[in-house]
């Protein structure tokens, strides 16, 4: 059973998702999500003061995924708060082409707290596939003092 709570951010309303205790699934939504749990709790708390700029990590148990989808999101979740990395580099570190490793980006279960919008393309931004879109990934980039645009 997948528990679920909201919080409103400054990019709108973020439903986490917890089954098993760990973290599965983050998304923009307009849903009703009022489970309680000590971990929903405390992913609410951490994503909080990730958008109040107190925080820049977070220690959550996740849901990794398996195979490919597993590694690239390990390398992303690896990228620092303020840091950038291309699609190519990524590929590079897992071992995989570029447009798996967007495929790999896209099918993230958890943007925000597996940072995804921190891996960009060879000639600009490249896709993100939470609402919002690229504005979205834009606006995390400018919150973390990447993107000064």
């Amino acid at each position: 059973m997948t528990l679920r709570a909201a919080l409103l951010t400054p990019l709108g309303r973020l439903v986490v998702g917890e089954t098993e205790g760990v973290i599965t699934s983050l998304r923009w939504s307009d849903e009703g999500a009022a489970d309680d749990s000590p971990l929903l709790r405390q992913a609410l708390a951490q994503l909080a003061g990730y958008f109040a700029a107190e925080r820049q990590t977070f220690d959550l148990p996740l849901d990794w995924g398996e195979g490919l989808h597993a590694r690239v999101r390990r390398a992303m979740a690896a990228i620092p708060f303020g840091q950038t990395r291309s699609y190519g580099e990524i590929a590079r570190a897992v071992g995989a082409p570029a447009q798996a490793v967007g495929q790999a980006c896209g099918a993230n279960p958890v943007p925000v707290i597996i940072p995804c919008h921190r891996v960009l393309g060879a000639a600009g931004l490249g896709g993100f596939s939470a609402r919002g879109g690229v504005e979205t990934k834009a606006a995390l980039l400018r919150h973390e003092g990447t993107l000064l645009l």
